[in-house]
């Protein structure tokens, strides 16, 4: 029996997006259910796959999952010969306090640039705490390549779960052409060449749903 993924609208769903990327690059099978948020249904939905009715959550069997982190980590524990995190203990560690980092920090970038895969590119006036998150990803993302990215393009090389948590923040940047240095539109363009970047958002296009919270947002 695969897993199976439940995730939220791909258009706006950054929590969703960090388990998916993960299972679809590493071309591990899994069963997608994509509940819509923004439906008088939508808790109810969500509340049959995970105590805290908010996507996303795995199912394995009778197992429960939900916490785009504790996904991965289960990810990683199932499937030990995938490589989810990096091999090298002093790697390892370093990818998972980012991976931690971004899962409780970078609130302003997180509100005031929601994830809208489907927004046109154009730039919105940043604030000073904005100015400090985008700063704080672009030192994080040079000392990760420099001291542990020499073996390919993402973060640790190959592509890892750090990599995976970060996805969406790099779609953030792109979406709302963000001012960043050219390292860092090379791990960008990295992100978004794989296919499994590509799939997501060739599905979030194709939905039909919309929420105008996340379409309607001031310059």
């Amino acid at each position: 029996m695969p897993l199976k993924l439940i995730v939220a609208n791909k258009a706006y769903s950054s929590w969703s997006m960090r388990p998916w990327i993960l299972l679809a690059h590493l071309k591990i099978p899994f069963e997608e259910v994509v509940i819509p948020m923004g439906e008088p249904d939508t808790h109810k939905k969500m509340l049959k796959y995970a105590p805290t009715a908010k996507c996303p959550s795995l199912q394995d069997g009778d197992i429960r999952i939900w916490e785009s982190l504790s996904i991965i980590e289960y990810i990683a524990e199932k499937y030990p010969k995938k490589r989810v995190w990096p091999s090298p203990r002093a790697a390892r560690a370093h990818a998972r306090s980012l991976a931690c980092e971004m899962h409780a920090g970078f609130t302003a970038l997180r509100q005031h640039l929601p994830m809208n895969v489907r927004r046109p590119v154009s730039k919105r006036v940043l604030t000073a705490e904005v100015i400090a998150d985008v700063a704080r990803l672009e030192e994080a993302f040079a000392k990760a390549r420099k001291i542990y990215g020499k073996g390919g393009p993402f973060l640790f090389g190959r592509f890892t779960a750090a990599d995976a948590m970060f996805a969406p923040v790099v779609s953030r940047l792109y979406t709302y052409d963000v001012p960043v240095g050219r390292p860092t539109r090379a791990y960008m363009a990295a992100m978004m060449a794989l296919p499994a970047w590509q799939a997501w958002i060739n599905d979030a296009m194709a939905e039909p749903w919309q929420l105008e919270r996340y379409e309607r947002l001031p310059a």
